[in-house]
């Protein structure tokens, strides 16, 4: 039975939408590579920083357009209005094929790496990869276990979207509130430990701070989620843009007390040179348990997190099914269960794929990258198009000194695009192959749909 969607994500669900798909395992996986491209403690911090500041230019166009567009959909109702029903669909297709189930595979990764370490019920067994006859695949080994957990990780949390609105963002607004008090547990514990000695922290090979800072907007990823569910926001032209900063603003505060423990604890040499940077900070207060109590935190940012993209990301496969007919079985809400059921089984099945054909982190990552800048770019671009184009439109949110945040946020998409394409051409060109192959295949079903 079909329906549409309601308006029932308040201020402080929209918020925690964001805080929660934005804290995943980010924070704690790629703090000691961020540091190698430091010159140092403050430097550290700098680089938290400069991301989260680089990340609110981006938030502050996407808060503009999801208040003057409150649709269900997010960037593709902005790139269809800007460049036309071409690259709505596009970007549509890529995010139900690539980019969500993509996003949604790399956290139930990070999740079933620490879950092992609480528990493994297939430890000793393993999947080679071997039988694919591809470069990248050479020698992968994954352990059983890690497929079980990120695969019934999704299976779970789709589960529960299905359910209905409320108890998907009663989910998320839960492992939201734990995931913070986590990072402001290390925080405490670190603050425990006894001053390090940086004379005696081992040593490490640094980085080019330009990697570093694509290692920190990664970790800020993922808050432009919250445009794709607008139209279950109430009151999206005063709500959208304050979740967008107090989202943002919350996560840097976090980041930034969170690094400052781990030089208190570690110091700077400690933090680059660690392997587990946040168990390491918090050794010293819980030396037998600090490993358990570090991996059962990063489980639940890491669900946190894959919750929050399961709610949003069938809205965009929803958005698509609704403008397009080559895909109108997934633009129907569900008036049952109050939820784009369809959207939300078809971005499962596609996910735990993933996770069984990639394998890896890495390679999910790289499947990603290009894909996800791309668009981030595209759609940055268009809040300049839209002013233009439709300039009677009601904007109850203007960027604040424009055009400055909107040319600064484009450039780095910019940098990021090459950055990572230059990546995947040298070391990993397979996953690169398949996305190409795959927006191609998106160009075909265009003409098919449109020609209908």
């Amino acid at each position: 039975m079909a329906a549409d969607p309601k308006k029932e994500l308040s201020l402080l669900d929209s918020t925690c939408i964001i805080v929660g798909i934005i804290i995943g395992a980010g924070i704690y996986q790629m703090t000691p590579d961020i540091a190698k491209g430091a010159s140092g403690g403050w430097g550290l911090l700098l680089l938290w920083l400069v991301g989260g500041l680089i990340s609110l230019c981006g938030a502050l166009g996407y808060a503009e357009l999801a208040a003057a567009y409150p649709f269900q959909g997010g960037d593709y109702v902005y790139l269809s209005r800007a460049y036309g029903r071409w690259a709505g669909f596009l970007f549509g297709w890529l995010q139900v094929v690539i980019v969500k189930p993509g996003d949604i595979a790399v956290m139930a990764f990070a999740f079933a790496a620490y879950a092992r370490v609480i528990c493994d019920p297939l430890a000793g067994l393993a999947i080679s990869y071997d039988w694919i006859p591809l470069k990248s695949y050479a020698g992968l080994v994954v352990p059983a276990g890690q497929l079980l957990y990120a695969g019934g990780a999704v299976a779970v949390l789709t589960a529960l979207n299905i359910l209905g609105v409320r108890e998907g963002k009663w989910t998320q607004n839960l492992l939201t509130l734990v995931k913070a008090l986590g990072l402001l547990f290390i925080v405490g514990a670190a603050l425990l430990s006894p001053a390090p000695s940086e004379v005696t922290a081992p040593d490490f090979t640094p980085l080019p701070p330009s990697l570093a800072l694509i290692f920190v907007l990664f970790a800020f990823g993922g808050w432009n989620e919250i445009a794709y569910v607008a139209a279950e926001v109430k009151n999206p032209r005063r709500n959208m843009v304050r979740a967008l900063v107090l989202g943002l603003l919350s996560v840097t505060v976090l980041y930034l007390l969170v690094n400052g423990a781990f030089l208190y604890s570690l110091g700077y040499r400690g933090i680059a040179a660690s392997q587990a940077v946040a168990a390491d900070s918090i050794a010293a207060a819980f030396p037998r348990r600090g490993g358990q109590i570090i991996s059962a935190l990063i489980c639940l940012s890491a669900l946190g997190a894959v919750s929050g993209l399961i709610f949003t990301g069938a809205r965009v496969s929803y958005a698509l099914g609704t403008g397009h007919r080559v895909f109108s079985v997934l633009g129907r809400w569900n008036a049952r269960t109050g939820t784009p059921l369809r959207a939300l089984l078809l971005q499962g099945i596609l996910a735990i794929g993933l996770i069984v054909v990639l394998g890896s982190f890495v390679n999910t990552i790289l499947y990603t990258a290009a894909a996800v800048y791309t668009f981030y770019l595209a759609t940055s671009i268009s809040v300049i198009l839209l002013r233009r184009k439709e300039p009677r439109i009601d904007r109850p949110y203007r960027v604040t000194a424009y055009p400055l945040p909107t040319l600064v946020f484009s450039t780095v998409c910019a940098w990021l695009i090459y950055s990572s394409v230059s990546y995947a051409i040298a070391y990993k060109p397979v996953g690169l192959c398949i996305s190409l192959g795959v927006f191609l295949l998106g160009i075909v079903l265009y003409r098919i749909s449109s020609a209908r």
